[in-house]
């Protein structure tokens, strides 16, 4: 037989050449996933037959080698998306916290489950960010397979956390716009008139930020490395010459609110609009301690800088503006991507119900005495008297 049963564990095994070449898999002994058992032999032997038999020799290689090695690809694999490189290391890194030098062919997938559950109680992650987890871990299984490091990918056989609460729901109302920046420049007074030079200077980054993003809905990564010969003042545009995507790359026109802070911030001489005081020669971080105080002293618990992006799209929509431009103006490629950044609000829907209610009627088709439509509106004979619609 091509598969038996070894100790509760589907084995494959078959002769080549008067050669035997057998593996037990991690396959439960089911009649379900006899057809996988045997998938995996009809491969092994198409290697045999091909002369790559070598292939079928696993190299055991540590966890932590393995995710060394598979990080320094995707640096080069992402060179062009370095956020989603930087995710991916540290995704892995709490992964390689947990097995350290494990044997990457060893791990299962009930070993899957055990390092979802240290995530959720030592680490204290949300479900989406496991997600994210298993998803660069799956990237790093299918690397070990082409070093043959191991076999197979046990990430598919696990429950991988729906992104339905991944969507940010929280979007400015006017008030709580001009109470986050009225905060923050309390804050920079306070912080200039205590001589505390640089957290007045981060606090103006974080202000001027805030004030972009809701002005144009940029990333908040796109503004951090904005390079001032970006800046076209005098045409009035903002151009952004990388990103996650060619959609990515977009000319905005620039807002009266947006030329004032950035007026002001080309008065620097440097590359960066927002230069760091830190590392000269590099833009600024996220400024996260920073942020922290901020939105304490707002009182808008729980708000990232990324709702901010999410205000400027949903007030877009309520304004009129059309979901094809806004995708481009955002710098995304399609409308699904489009529609997780825009949260209708009650008084919008009430709004539109309102519209709906004062449209006229549309005109009813003339119906038949069978009851048929006559597809002719002109044959008033044939239509139904008032008193008789339904």
């Amino acid at each position: 037989m091509p598969v038996r049963d070894r100790n509760g564990k589907w084995e494959w095994r078959f002769k080549v050449g008067g050669h035997e070449y057998s593996h037990i898999t991690d396959l439960a002994a089911t009649e379900r996933n006899r057809i996988k058992a045997q998938r995996l032999e009809a491969e092994a032997r198409r290697l045999v037959l091909e002369g790559r038999g070598g292939e079928l020799l696993i190299q055991p290689q540590p966890f932590s080698s393995a995710a060394e090695a598979f990080c320094v690809w995707a640096d080069g694999e992402y060179i062009e998306h370095p956020n989603s490189a930087k995710r991916i290391r540290g995704s892995i890194g709490s992964a390689s916290l947990f097995w350290g030098k494990r044997p990457l062919s060893s791990i299962t997938r009930g070993d899957i489950e055990d390092y979802k559950s240290f995530r959720r109680g030592v680490h204290k992650v949300r479900e989406v960010t496991i997600r994210h987890d298993l998803h660069a871990l799956s990237l790093l299984w299918q690397y070990g397979n082409k070093h043959n490091w191991c076999r197979g990918n046990p990430i598919r056989e696990v429950e991988i956390p729906s992104d339905k609460n991944a969507t940010r729901e929280t979007v400015l109302t006017e008030a709580e716009g001009k109470r986050l920046l009225d905060s923050i420049d309390a804050m920079i007074v306070e912080k200039t008139a205590a001589k505390h030079t640089k957290e007045a200077r981060g606090l103006q980054d974080i202000r001027d930020l805030c004030t972009l993003m809701l002005n144009q809905g940029c990333r908040p990564e796109e503004l951090r490395a904005l390079q001032q010969p970006s800046i076209d003042l005098e045409g009035g545009t903002l151009t952004i010459t990388g990103g996650k995507s060619d959609a990515a790359r977009r000319t905005l026109r620039l807002t009266a609110a947006s030329r004032f802070v950035l007026s002001a911030r080309l008065q620097e001489p440097g590359k960066w609009v927002f230069p760091s005081r830190r590392q000269p020669g590099r833009h600024i971080g996220q400024h996260q301690r920073l942020w922290k105080s901020v939105v304490k002293r707002a009182k808008l618990d729980g708000l990232v800088m990324y709702d901010l992006r999410h205000t400027f799209a949903t007030r877009c929509v309520e304004r009129g503006v059309e979901l094809p431009e806004l995708m481009a103006i955002l710098g995304h490629g399609n409308l699904r991507s489009i529609m997780r950044y825009v949260h209708i609000r009650q008084k919008h829907m009430d709004a539109g119900m309102r519209k709906f209610e004062v449209l006229p009627a549309p005109c009813p088709l003339p119906i038949t005495e069978k009851g048929e439509e006559t597809g002719n509106p002109g044959n008033s004979r044939e239509m139904l008297k008032p008193n008789e619609i339904m």
